[in-house]
């Protein structure tokens, strides 16, 4: 029974990779078939461009994702370790939202070229996140504004107030 959690997790990444690989599968059967066969007349060399950025926009979070799920076997065969939890946030999750919104861009893009906008989300997302972390170790200028008359008196009042002793009254017999 030992290693159960390993073989357990071995199956499920393995179930899960094939998944994600007949979704970008499917995604590239259906802009092919559609958009180079059935409306073959307006496809140009942007439309190549397109299928090539979207390759690659499966490929490395996909290979990246492969990496992750890949068990750890001993010297002797022994299976150490099942991969990494592909339910997991992080970086898996962005990995995941980026084969997720590259099939949506590629599906979409064969009813309109204005869908390839879509990818700006990508960055933008990455820019919230990191506005965040940033803004962290920036000085937020609170601490050297001047406070008011008022608002000081009333903050000493507080503190006087907190910094007392307080006595609990008791009921004697």
């Amino acid at each position: 029974m030992a290693n159960q959690g390993a073989k357990k997790r071995k199956e499920e990444n393995a179930r899960h990779m094939a998944k994600l690989r007949r979704l970008i599968i499917a995604c590239n059967v259906i802009y092919i078939l559609v958009r180079m066969l059935i409306f073959h007349s307006s496809f140009t060399w942007k439309h190549w461009v397109g299928l090539l950025v979207t390759s690659a926009a499966y490929a490395i979070p996909y290979l990246q994702l492969a990496k992750m799920a890949k068990p750890t076997y001993a010297d002797d065969g022994e299976l150490l370790d099942g991969g990494f939890d592909m339910s997991t946030g992080g970086v898996c999750g962005y990995l995941h939202d980026m084969i997720f919104i590259t099939s949506f861009v590629q599906v979409a893009s064969i009813i309109s070229g204005k869908f390839w906008y879509t990818y700006l989300v990508i960055p933008a997302f990455g820019a919230y996140k990191s506005f965040g972390f940033v803004k962290g170790f920036l000085p937020t200028g609170s601490e050297d504004a001047s406070e008011d008359d008022k608002t000081r008196k009333k903050r000493e009042k507080l503190e006087k107030r907190a910094s007392r002793t307080k006595f609990v009254k008791t009921r004697t017999r």
